[in-house]
């Protein structure tokens, strides 16, 4: 009976988190569909910028993903002070934090990209696009803390409702600015920029406004007298092997876009066309693992660690199911997609062999995913950052390299690295899962409390 109880709960967590993510993946994509009319290499320059605001964005999520883990299981174990400390603290960071790297973005954007190899010819539109986006990118981090916290407490469809407003808002923006309808004027990349970065702003003020209506309505200053540098340390420990591990991995994916941009301009266009149409074949692996994630937060804070192995296994195998059919789709019908993007057959024909590759590098991106996320939701944080860490540079980088350049064989040769990578790590990282070391490495013990006041069962079932 308990085990149908958490699959429903699951069904019920995972279909917003679908559509959410779906909606946030479309918003980038959005760009890259509508520049597609406009021109190949504003689609190149663009791809190129996004890879820089990915790793940009995984550095907001450093607090934001420590105070989600951390929150699910003060939530499951009904310490309400100690969850409020939580998002506050990650919060006041985030936007010290995302302030000082939007204002580095907007300064120095042309370096930044002259560093990561833009061409020349590419380079106005990369520069447009960075600066209007880097900053305004610390309404992303607040976002970020805010959406993560919400998620936290089963709250999940106010996330998806903000982001199918702001979805929508974009296009619209994209419609007008982009190609100077509705009497605006034609402003091509510059207006995608204009649409995107104002898009994620009013992001950030709804969701503020739902956070403190529905979720936590406000920080008592009692709550943070005196500083409550324990649970600063929780984040602090979360955070940065968790982040230092999504940063390595765009920081390696950022070389490598700099050895694609190398082959030539047709080559970074095909990476990016496709990286946006794969996206979307490994979502309903994201969105199960975030919905999975939470409740397996929820039960290490009660201490049930079989039923968070059992769970955990479940949502497994579905990710692994779905996302392989969803690749096997793309791949036959690879052809025909990218031939509506864009009339280069260069880039075309190289897309679609990148898309076969994809079917063997998806069954280890699930592995990772699931593996990687669900680790350190039980509070098993250094293991994945370990392993990231070695692969990444040694396969990821330093084989795709090779095979791609000095052996010849182009975008798809580096592919094939890139699958090799993702394999590798996450036969490594299930096995750490199925190991059940992860058990002893939560964050709450039995009998834990707030200090000053009863454990507020009460409180964590309102969420």
């Amino acid at each position: 009976m308990a085990e149908q109880t958490l699959k429903r709960q699951l069904k019920v967590l995972t279909i917003p988190v679908l559509i959410e993510m779906a909606l946030v993946m479309l918003l980038g994509a959005v760009d890259t569909v509508m520049l597609s009319r406009y021109s190949d290499n504003s689609v190149a320059a663009v791809g190129l910028d996004n890879q820089l605001m990915s790793l940009v964005f995984l550095v907001y999520q450093f607090f934001s993903m420590g105070a989600a883990i951390l929150c699910a299981m003060y939530i499951g174990a009904g310490l309400r002070k100690r969850l409020v400390q939580v998002v506050g603290m990650a919060l006041v960071v985030n936007l010290v934090l995302g302030m000082t790297v939007s204002a580095i973005l907007f300064f120095f954007a042309e370096e930044l990209l002259q560093l990561m190899g833009l061409r020349p010819e590419l380079m106005a539109d990369g520069v447009v696009y960075l600066r209007l986006t880097g900053a305004l990118s610390f309404f992303q981090a607040l976002s970020l803390t805010f959406s993560a916290s919400l998620r936290s407490a089963d709250k999940v469809v106010y996330p998806m409702v903000v982001t199918g407003i702001v979805n929508v808002l974009n296009i619209l923006g994209n419609y007008a600015l982009i190609f100077g309808h509705w009497g605006c004027p034609q402003l091509g990349v510059e207006g995608a920029a204009i649409a995107t970065a104002a898009s994620r702003a009013i992001a950030m003020v709804l969701l503020a406004i739902i956070h403190f209506k529905r979720h936590i309505p406000k920080f008592p200053f009692e709550y943070f007298r005196p500083m409550p540098w324990e649970e600063l340390k929780k984040l602090l420990y979360i955070g940065i092997p968790a982040m230092s591990e999504n940063i390595s991995y765009s920081l390696s994916q950022v070389v490598i876009t700099y050895f694609i941009n190398q082959i030539s301009n047709e080559a970074l266009a095909a990476r990016t066309y496709c990286a946006n149409m794969i996206m979307f074949v490994y979502l309903f692996c994201l969105s199960i693992t975030q919905g999975g994630d939470i409740l397996v937060g929820h039960l290490v804070g009660q201490q049930r660690h079989q039923a968070a192995y059992i769970l955990g296994n479940y949502f497994f195998r579905w990710s692994m199911i779905i996302t392989l059919t969803g690749s096997v789709v793309l791949a036959i019908m690879g052809k025909n997609i990218l031939s509506s993007f864009t009339d280069n057959q260069e880039i075309v024909a190289m897309g679609v062999w990148v898309l076969v590759v994809d079917v063997f590098l998806e069954i280890g991106r699930t592995s990772n995913i699931f593996a990687g996320s669900t680790l350190r939701a039980t509070g098993d944080i250094v293991y994945p950052f370990v392993v990231g860490i070695i692969f990444q540079w040694s396969v990821a980088v330093g084989l795709s390299y090779f095979i791609g350049i000095p052996l010849g064989y182009g975008l798809v040769g580096m592919w094939i690295g890139f699958a090799l990578d993702e394999n590798i790590r996450g036969v490594i990282l299930v096995r750490r899962w199925r190991s059940g070391k992860w058990r002893a490495k939560g964050f709450v013990k039995a009998g834990d409390k707030d200090e000053d006041q009863p454990r507020l069962s009460s409180y964590s079932q309102s969420l």
